[in-house]
């Protein structure tokens, strides 16, 4: 018997097709909204000469842009700074799905052609996860809380799709550095990537986002998070333990809340 590698320049559903992935590509195809959102800020400097023009123009034609090619599923989340959970941002999730146990994304401010890159997120499955060393877990948080509260969402594709995309996630990890602080919070940030790269975490409990953060993304997008939330209480069931759900319990101003099915592995050996 042969074996068919996949071929990684295509969408994730145009690889070896079964029905479920045919059924979820009629899906896709049949939306056509977009929404814009621009980035928080612009760098500073000169405006595109028409010879740095012609060079894009040249390199354009004759180089190639594979290593990003693949990167066709777009996720938008929320990330506070592990060291500083204060400090939180929208983030513009653009993915590569390399194999059913790990993606690789390129965030952005935005989902314009003007958006900076501000970071990088590895994403790992559970199954991955649990094969690391101790001290290597501590830079990956768990990614229960952000699908069942609602907050990670996949914009502009019918609920069919993006709630099957969100079940193959649970109990899912990732990896965050964000290099440019291009936003803190509902307000613009740093104009240019200063300082040293920062760890991001997730929220994994109500009322850790700052207000009008999900808020914002809501608007922008035409989506209610609490209509998300509800809708994904079928995947409850599917949640199990994750490891750094209580990394940063108590260090957000104001009460928080837990949401259900979201639980810490440590709290849940006791």
């Amino acid at each position: 018997m042969t074996s068919h590698r996949p071929d990684k320049s295509l969408p994730m559903t145009q690889r070896n097709p079964g029905p479920t992935a045919l059924a979820l590509t009629a899906a896709l195809a049949a939306t056509a909204c977009t929404s814009a959102v621009t980035s928080p800020v612009s760098p500073p400097g000169q405006a595109e000469t028409t010879k740095t023009n012609v060079l894009e123009a040249g390199a354009a034609a004759l180089q190639t842009s594979a290593p990003l090619s693949g990167m066709d599923i777009h996720l938008v989340g929320f990330h506070p700074m592990k060291d500083d959970p204060t400090h939180q941002m929208e983030a513009h999730h653009f993915c590569r799905q390399v194999n059913e146990d790990f993606a690789q994304c390129s965030l952005f401010d935005g989902n314009t052609a003007a958006a900076n890159l501000t970071g990088v997120e590895y994403i790992i499955s559970e199954r991955l996860f649990d094969q690391l060393p101790a001290h290597e877990r501590q830079y990956w948080h768990p990614h229960n809380g952000e699908i069942l509260s609602g907050q990670l969402t996949a914009p502009n594709i019918p609920a069919v799709a993006e709630k099957e995309l969100m079940r193959t996630k649970m109990n899912s990890y990732g990896k965050t550095w964000h290099t440019w602080q291009s936003e803190h919070g509902t307000e613009p940030g740093d104009t240019l990537p200063l300082g040293a790269p920062k760890l991001a975490w997730s929220f994994n409990r109500d009322g850790e986002a700052q207000p009008g953060l999900v808020e914002a993304r809501d608007r922008a997008f035409g989506v209610s998070t609490d209509e998300i939330r509800q809708d994904r209480q079928d995947l409850l069931p599917l949640a199990h333990p994750q490891s750094g759900v209580d990394a940063l319990k108590g260090k957000f101003p104001g009460r928080t809340q837990p949401i259900p099915g979201v639980v810490d592995k440590t709290a849940a050996s006791r």
